[in-house]
């Protein structure tokens, strides 16, 4: 961070720092900065506060949500001064591959692809509670899909009794695809593109593809803190506009 606010004047006209005036902060003012944000919960009400900004924009969110999960991969070597793992990090299997990490949960909207909802949790299990709660934020659960949760459909009948199902069907040995079923997953991948377009942001624009500190609570903060950021990336031709500019 120190070198990069040295050598950007974009970043330093963005946080406000001349240096004619002042230094850049380093490494330690900005870490006690982070352990700040972290102490006091303001990684989530930045990111509510992004939300409530944007809302006041014209960017509202509609009446339908996607809700999905992506695993953030963690260091799974042992070479370091505890000689264990990270405890708060768990493994878990992804077709025939296994992943060391956590697991982040997003809420999209189905309309602006913003991100309204984002949660935390470990990667050994999937936290079917926080996906139940993304929907039932919604005023309408007919129009909400949950990749996430098709597996277990039970669970949410209360929240959710008519979600529709988005994964895709699949062929096997003795069953070939017709092709009403590869129109009806063209039709599911039109709408799960929404919320990978949005995760794809937050691991390629923001590289959010790996934990950067130990343990669920630091990563989570950093997760909302990316979240409002990358909202502000989609938004930012409507935000433009609205600026004359």
């Amino acid at each position: 961070m120190e070198e990069a606010l040295y050598e950007s004047v974009s970043m330093r006209r963005f946080v406000g720092i001349d240096l004619g005036r002042e230094p850049a902060p380093d490494e330690t003012t900005v870490c006690k900065f982070r352990h700040l944000l972290e102490e006091h919960g303001l990684g989530r009400r930045l990111f509510e506060e992004v939300g409530r900004y944007l809302q006041s924009q014209g960017l509202k969110v509609s009446s339908g949500t996607i809700v999905d999960a992506t695993i953030i991969s963690a260091p799974s070597s042992t070479k370091n001064a505890s000689g264990e793992r990270d405890p708060q990090m768990k493994q878990t299997m992804k077709g025939r591959q296994w992943y060391f990490g956590m697991k982040a949960h997003v809420g999209v909207d189905s309309k602006t692809k913003l991100i309204h909802s984002a949660a935390a949790n470990t990667c050994q299990r999937a936290r079917l509670g926080d996906a139940a709660q993304f929907v039932a934020r919604q005023r309408d659960p007919r129009s909400t899909a949950m990749p996430l949760t098709a597996a277990r459909p039970r669970r949410f009948a209360p929240v959710a009794p008519e979600r529709p199902r988005l994964h895709p069907s699949q062929s096997g040995r003795y069953r070939k695809l017709t092709r009403q079923d590869r129109l009806k997953n063209r039709a599911k991948s039109c709408v799960r593109a929404k919320v990978e377009h949005s995760i794809g942001i937050l691991k390629r624009i923001f590289a959010f593809n790996k934990v950067r500190y130990r343990g669920i609570a630091k990563n989570a903060n950093r997760l909302f803190v990316t979240c409002a950021l990358a909202n502000l990336f989609m938004a930012r031709r409507h935000l433009l506009r609205a600026q004359g500019t």
